[in-house]
């Protein structure tokens, strides 16, 4: 399938764009607004009935460009020419947005390319932008192109939520794709370079940094992986990498190679998660000292080896500081049916296609022994020169959390980080003399049998980050409870021994370790 020529980024063109999307209110707001609450929630869940219902016979600029860009529907020339003011139908026909039947006013127009509004909250706050990418199948009706370039998905938003956003020199958004990762980098960032291998994928990231961020030192540059920063260093790395795991053995013919999903943006071209591994291992080659690479990216767990071990081998490998959180884990069923219908392939539509696509992936799992794929967070820090680590690697963290996330993420991620800092440069008499504060979020839960008088179980519980429940004990509790940031540690473990009538060294024996990992976590901080 042959794709449209990407958009063009003419500054001043850009520029009347922009202006008109404001001043018609396309905005994730404005457009929810219009289409009413059941609407909406259905064209998140990619049904377009009820939005097509919502938007038709509507005068309102805003549903016209719902109707052309989200909906896939033709609109007329002079509806166009209304609903974006000094730019028109012409305007958008220059840019490559549209393409046009005729010069009428009541001559079709049909989008050529998606141009939706997004918002999102990372850990520098919200974020109001427009952004460009292929159409998608809900739009076409059409399987997507080889060279497809997505938009801002459900992953896409994840990672820009996540990364902590410390105001850094050099950030890296390697594999940029449509450059969201690239845009939110350019706000606390001194330069940002974006790298893909799709020259399609540079040009649409290119129109969305003029179109959003257009004075940011932003750079694109194209090249696979590392190569083309090979000999440059970063502050920040952030990467949604094409890690889905897709089979590559054997010759399956046109059709299931279609079906299998070979796309640019998700597909590495590698088998199983070797590219995957291979960017954890590598990426720090591009660091400089005290920086952080963020990315999401799928690991196999493979019979008789926890996902654990062969992670950790890898963090093991990589040379830095590391934490993966696995956040998500599919069957391989469940893991094919996924990235088989998100290819655009249905076993309603094209049920041959669909069987042998969904037999080639059970196989390549099969031939690794393959039981599941892990999906979740990977931060790795280079460590730095300076301060107690001296360049050693002092955090390995591989922990499992399929729940719940309050997010933005990135700032609890950021203060975690910093959390384990402090600790590596307080030993147990340093932690002694600290004085420590209860975080905001935390609260405690008592379970007891009816009738008792003291509880059965103590849960310590944070509102934000990860939404750790720790069971405490009644020394561990009664100690949170005291953290005002009045009294040191060593003075607080003191005055509950005495309450408890046990040894001060036995229980700040129990306590400090316990206490440390509060203190990680972001239960208890520093007063």
């Amino acid at each position: 399938m042959t794709s449209p020529p990407p958009p063009a980024a003419t500054g001043p063109a850009v520029a009347a764009l922009r202006a008109a999307l404001e001043t018609t209110g396309f905005t994730v707001d404005g457009v929810e607004e219009l289409l009413g609450e059941t609407a909406s929630g259905a064209l998140h869940r990619e049904q377009t009935l009820p939005a097509r219902r919502a938007a038709a016979g509507s005068d309102d600029p805003r549903a016209t460009l719902a109707a052309l860009f989200l909906l896939g529907v033709d609109v007329a020339r002079a509806a166009l020419d209304r609903a974006l003011p000094g730019v028109g139908a012409d305007g958008a026909v220059g840019l490559g947005l549209v393409e046009t039947a005729g010069q009428g006013s009541d001559d079709p127009v049909r989008a050529v390319v998606d141009l939706r509004p997004y918002a999102a909250t990372d850990a520098n706050g919200p974020v109001s932008w427009w952004l460009t990418s292929d159409l998608g199948e809900t739009a076409t009706g059409r399987r997507l192109a080889v060279d497809h370039v997505l938009g801002a998905g459900g992953a896409s938003t994840t990672l820009a939520q996540v990364t902590v956003r410390d105001q850094v020199g050099r950030v890296l958004d390697l594999g940029t794709g449509c450059g969201i990762q690239a845009l939110h980098a350019a706000r606390h960032a001194g330069s940002v370079v974006g790298t893909d291998i799709s020259r399609r994928a540079l040009a649409f990231a290119r129109f969305n940094t003029v179109l959003n961020v257009p004075d940011a030192d932003l750079t694109l540059r194209h090249g696979s992986m590392l190569e083309p920063v090979a000999d440059e260093r970063f502050d920040l790395v952030v990467s949604n990498p094409p890690f889905v795991i897709t089979p590559h053995a054997g010759e399956p013919g046109a059709a299931v190679t279609e079906a299998l999903g070979e796309f640019e943006y998700r597909d590495g071209g590698r088998s199983g998660d070797d590219l995957v591994r291979d960017l954890v291992t590598g990426v720090g080659s591009v660091l400089a000292p005290g920086g952080v690479a963020q990315m999401l990216v799928n690991w196999e767990h493979r019979r008789g080896e926890p996902w654990t071990e062969r992670v950790g081998a890898w963090l093991d490998a990589s040379g830095l500081d590391g934490w993966v959180i696995e956040r998500e884990l599919l069957d391989p069923a469940e893991y094919a049916e996924t990235w088989i219908r998100d290819g655009g392939t249905t076993p309603e539509r094209e049920p041959a296609a669909w069987a042998s696509a969904y037999g080639a992936w059970l196989d390549d799992f099969a031939s690794r022994d393959v039981e599941a794929v892990g999906f979740g967070i990977v931060t790795l820090r280079r460590p730095s020169d300076v301060g107690t680590t001296a360049g050693r690697v002092t955090l390995r963290r591989l922990e499992e959390h399929h729940g719940s996330l309050r997010q933005p993420l990135g700032g609890h991620l950021a203060a975690s980080l910093a959390a384990h800092d402090w600790l590596e440069a307080h030993d147990d008499d340093a932690l002694s003399s600290a004085r420590l504060l209860v975080s905001a979020d935390v609260t405690e839960e008592r379970y007891l049998t009816p009738g008792a008088a003291d509880p059965n179980v103590v849960i310590v519980r944070q509102g934000d980050g990860l939404g750790r429940g720790i069971q405490a004990s009644t020394a561990l509790a009664a100690f949170v409870g005291v953290c005002d940031g009045e009294l040191t540690v060593g003075q607080t473990v003191g005055a509950l021994a005495a309450l408890l009538d046990v040894p001060p060294s036995d229980l700040a024996g129990e306590l400090l370790p316990a206490v440390r990992g509060l203190v990680r976590d972001g239960f208890l901080g520093p007063a």
